[in-house]
């Protein structure tokens, strides 16, 4: 819990973790993940777990892939679930990447289909979920019937502060995979 005024402290991932665990030996919980977990930060996790987590949600799109993550996330036998695979729409420009890119227009253009139905329909074939936070044209769920033959869009500087809180620079947060 986050009290405001107060300083925040590293958080207690194993402590966590345990508690994810009995809810599945409970029953309660039918899998359990993580979100926005680095491989570094897995690799950590998986050294004191007795449950390998089932998912981990991070932001996953044709602009920001996450090779390495994805990779080590095969090899472990936990899905890779993105979030985002549009982009934001909202805010900044920066935030708009994925619909705005070059390449992901240019193959849009090339198959007959959307920046949208391009973006999800890449995830899918990579062996991900995809989670887009909203669609408001009916025609991006049309990313079934073809086949498709980077840059991290958010930075963390929230989560990062050089005097309170758990992490101090964007590369501690990241596990200096940024």
């Amino acid at each position: 819990m986050v009290v405001k005024g107060e300083n925040l402290t590293q958080p207690d991932i194993p402590a966590t973790w345990r508690a994810m665990e009995a809810l599945y030996d409970s029953g309660k919980a039918r899998a359990i993940g993580v979100s926005n977990f680095s491989e570094k930060k897995l690799r950590d996790l998986l050294e004191l777990a007795r449950i390998t987590p089932a998912v981990n949600q991070v932001e996953l799109h044709p602009v920001w892939q996450q090779p390495k993550l994805h990779e080590f996330c095969n090899s472990k036998g936990i899905h890779l679930s993105g979030y985002s695979p549009l982009g934001s729409q909202a805010g900044e420009n920066v935030r708009k990447k994925v619909l705005d890119n070059p390449f992901v227009k240019w193959v849009a253009q090339e198959v007959g289909k959307s920046a949208a139905q391009v973006a999800l329909r890449w995830g899918l074939q990579m062996g991900h979920s995809v989670l887009p936070k909203s669609i408001s044209k009916l025609q991006q769920f049309d990313f079934f019937c073809f086949i498709l033959n980077t840059e991290k869009l958010i930075k963390g500087e929230s989560f990062v502060h050089d005097t309170y809180g758990a992490y101090r620079t964007l590369q501690q947060l990241w596990d200096g995979e940024i």
